[in-house]
């Protein structure tokens, strides 16, 4: 499990997570992402479009990582997950949590307005 980060325009963080989202992979980039999060005050977009597999550990970070962004008054959004992650992320009701998008435009549109207030 690989993270490779960005800062896009309006200073939204991009979060590109590679690899198996499960145990080894979760524990291989918790301390990591959550730094990385950790400093947002505003806006991060998850990449998952390069996330084979997504287990409930993997969802655990996921969602406490949004808490956490948001409890800074900021919000997470997650970016084009592969068929089989968006499936899990429905089924466990992580979905209805955390904004999920396929299209880019429509999450930096969600995003751009926490950095925008």
């Amino acid at each position: 499990m690989q993270v490779h980060t960005e800062t896009l325009d309006s200073g939204i963080i991009r979060v590109q997570l590679n690899g198996r989202l499960d145990i080894l992979g979760a524990q291989a980039v918790e301390v990591r992402f959550t730094a990385l999060t950790a400093i947002s005050r505003g806006a991060v977009l998850v990449d998952l479009s390069e996330v084979s597999f997504l287990a409930s550990l993997g969802m655990r970070a996921l969602l406490a990582t949004a808490k956490g962004v948001g409890s800074r008054g900021g919000r997470l959004v997650l970016y084009r997950p592969q068929p089989q992650v968006r499936e899990v992320l429905d089924t466990a009701g992580l979905s209805s949590l955390i904004p999920v998008h396929d299209d880019l435009q429509a999450a930096l549109d969600i995003l751009r307005e926490i950095t925008a207030g």
